[in-house]
Order: C-alpha cells, then structure tokens, then sequence
C-alpha cells in the first residue's frame, strides 16, 4: 500500500514518524494530513532515500534540478552536480536530462546521493522516439508507460506528469492566439506536437488511471505538470494556465481517491501581485493538494541573475502557502547550469523558502539567535546560524584584518563596541524574551 492509503487506515508509517520529528510536528497530525492528501512523503519502495515531507503546515522544501542537454552530456558533471546540490540543502533532486545515456546518468546520480529523485519520464520517452523513430512525434504510446513503469522500479520518488494538456486546452490555447513567451515546458511542447502530428488525446490525460495505477505500484508521488506554465510576465495568469491548473486540481483528487499520493505545480513567470491568487485557486481547487511552484520568476528582463528574480517570488509563495519551490540558477535562459550554478541557485531558493517561513509558519527564531550572536560578536556562532557558513567564513576571512573581534565593515568605529559596556546588563536581560 501506499503511504496515503496506509495513512486512511489511521497507520503512523515510519516515514510519517520521520517526517513529524524533523518538523516539530505531532506524527498523528502529519497522518491525517497525509490521509487528506496535504501532505506527501516521497518515498519509493524500491529505494531507501532521505524522508521528508511536502505540504500543509511543514517547512517549505526546496528542488534543485539538474540533468545534460543535446549539447552537454557530462555525467561526471550531473553526478558532482548532484553533490552540490545535497551538500547545500536541497531536500529533493530533479534529473531532467535530455542527452547522452539518459538512463545511466539517472542512475550515477540516484546512487551518487540520498536526495528523493524526481523526473519527467516524458523527456526520455521522446529522446528515444527521435533516438530510434527519427522524430518526437513518431513515439509510440507503449513506449511512454513503458519508461514511466522502468523508472519508477529505479527507485524514482516523485515524477512531473503532463497530464492536464489536453485537447481541449490545445484548442484554448490556439483561440487564445497569443503567447509573448511562447510554449516553453520541453515536455509541454513536444506532447502538443505530438497531439497535433497524430491527431490523437494526450494518453497520459486520456488514461490517467493507467498512470496512477503504475505509480501507485512503487508509491512513487504523481506530481500534475506545468506544460502550459507562463514563460513571460505577460503570459501569467492566462485563460489556458488557468484551465490547465483547474484540470491538474482535479485530476489530483482523482488520483488520492485512487490511493495515489499527488501534488499541483505551477505557474513559471508571474508578477509578484498574482502570486497569491494562484495559491489561493490552487488550494481550493484541490483539496489543498501540496503546491509546487517553479521558481516562480518575478521579471523577465535578468538573464544571469534569475535565481535573484525567482528568490523574489519564491519567498512571497512561500509565505502564501506554497509549500516546495523548483530553484532556479543564474544561468537559466542562457546555458546549462554548471556547478557552481547549482550552489547559487540552492543557496538563494533556500533564503526564499526560510524568509517565507518566517511568516507562514512563525518561525524566526534562528534568526533571533544570529541577531544575539551578532550583537555580542560572536563569530562561530554566527557562523553556526548562517544558511551558507562557508561562505560567510571564506567572506570573513578574506576580509580580515587580523582582529577576531571585530570585523573590516565599521573597525574602531563598531556600533556593538561602542554601546555594549553601557548598556551590557540591560541587553542581557533581553535574552530571555
């Protein structure tokens, strides 16, 4: 059985133990949570990774995604990528890769790591059909079920299913006759050329039962796909995002009902005052079914700096309700991601998810402890706080002047150096607040 269905049956699984002692939650909430479908714990039975859990009321999780493109298929690079990735906390992996031994690359990094991995099995599935057939649109539906069914018995937690295209939005979308950024889902658009090229429904809408039903098998979570998601500011929030989003909702329901554990993603490119609106029809919509918002980006005009872009939105949604965000890298909209990129894009989609859980969950207390460690120069300890203590340490180190004390920003002229001996037992008693 499935963890959700395990959970309707009032069992506290292991996972769910887990789950509710890294959160500081009671283990019988997180299973009602779970029953409800609120909450999903990516855990393939077929691979022993780390235990988290994803939705309503838990610390907002964080998805780096990595994987080779047509034009660089480096495994050692996906696998070191993968590294970096666990080393600066993300809590789940997406390999997305598109070239080269795309199966002995998602193995390489699946063994390289304890992250749960995610993928799209689409992108292999057409990377075959233009592999063996020539063209994307010559793929067999067989051979669609056939790599989701292998993947998951990989030991793969969690997959982005485009299920919500459909024929009818394909038509909403060509009568909406706009779009300023295009189709720009990989797997969104290569299964409308393949609906247009065949004249046939999407399968994976068309028999949605047959995917639930395979990923039901290994527990792996069906996580409904963005393929009509916003590419451009102007493009938010539109007549076919929306009906996509309102078919994903319910198809998640489907699909708990069925005893598959589910979650929503969306939306890609919006500005910062419809962010919240789309949680809101989310959550209504489905049930509150766990939100996975990729990035969301906030501008379209910072190439090289997207990860600053998506931090924005991703800490506003975060704050809303989302509950697990897709990093984005600096070098998104211009090249692949390399390592370093990695590290950046985990680092800032991390301070996005902590600013937003601030507020969501209320909970600031380690920054409360940073402000102590800061107001009595305190370094290790800062250093401890710190979301990325490499680099404040490197950053620190670099910038010294041979005084442990204090630092090169103010010198002689501290503030905290200044006021401390005066007022040094009244800030004491604040400690206790």
């Amino acid at each position: 059985m499935t963890q959700i269905q395990r959970a309707a049956k009032g069992e506290i699984t292991e996972e769910i133990s887990k789950a509710a002692m890294d959160e500081g939650l009671s283990p019988e909430l997180v299973r009602s949570r779970v029953a409800a479908g609120q909450i999903v714990i990516p855990s393939n039975k077929n691979r022993g990774s780390r235990v988290i859990g994803i939705g309503k009321g838990l610390r907002t999780k964080v998805n780096a995604s990595i994987g080779t493109s047509t034009e660089i298929a480096d495994l050692a690079m996906e696998v070191e990528k993968a590294r970096i990735a666990e080393k600066y906390g993300a809590d789940t992996l997406m390999d997305l890769s598109v070239g080269g031994d795309i199966s002995g690359i998602r193995k390489a990094v699946m063994d390289s790591i304890k992250l749960p991995v995610g993928t799209v099995p689409l992108y292999e599935a057409f990377a075959k059909a233009i592999e063996k057939y020539g063209s994307a649109v010559n793929m067999p539906e067989e051979l669609l079920w056939e790599i989701t069914e292998r993947q998951c018995a990989e030991g793969v937690t969690f997959m982005a299913i485009h299920c919500g295209i459909n024929r009818k939005t394909v038509e909403m979308l060509r009568k909406q006759n706009y779009r300023y950024g295009g189709l720009v889902s990989k797997g969104g658009s290569y299964m409308v050329a393949w609906m247009e090229h065949n004249n046939k429904e999407n399968p994976l809408y068309e028999h949605f039962d047959r995917v639930v039903d395979i990923l039901k098998k290994y527990d792996t979570v069906l996580s409904l796909g963005n393929g009509f998601r916003a590419g451009a500011i102007h493009d938010s929030t539109d007549r076919v995002q929306i009906q996509e989003l309102l078919i994903n909702c319910e198809l998640a329901d489907i699909g708990r009902q069925m005893g598959c554990q589910t979650m929503v993603e969306g939306p890609g490119h919006i500005p910062i005052n419809e962010i919240e609106a789309n949680i809101i029809l989310e959550k209504k919509m489905s049930g509150e079914s766990p939100f996975y918002m990729l990035g969301p980006i906030t501008t379209d005009i910072a190439p090289g700096y997207d990860h600053i872009t998506a931090a924005i939105g991703a800490a506003l949604a975060s704050s809303f309700g989302a509950d697990f965000i897709c990093y984005v890298t600096p070098s998104e909209h211009l090249g692949l991601p390399f390592p370093a990129d990695v590290r950046e894009g985990v680092i800032a989609a991390r301070i996005a998810a902590h600013v937003g859980d601030m507020v969501k969950r209320k909970d600031m207390d380690a920054d409360k402890q940073m402000s102590k460690a800061r107001r009595d120069m305190k370094w290790d300890a800062q250093f401890e706080f710190a979301i990325d203590p490499e680099r404040a340490r490197e950053i620190k180190n670099r910038r010294g002047n041979g005084d442990e004390h204090s630092c090169t920003m103010c010198g002689k002229f501290c503030a905290n150096d200044t006021l401390m001996g005066m007022f040094e037992k009244d800030m004491a008693c604040t400690d206790k607040r």
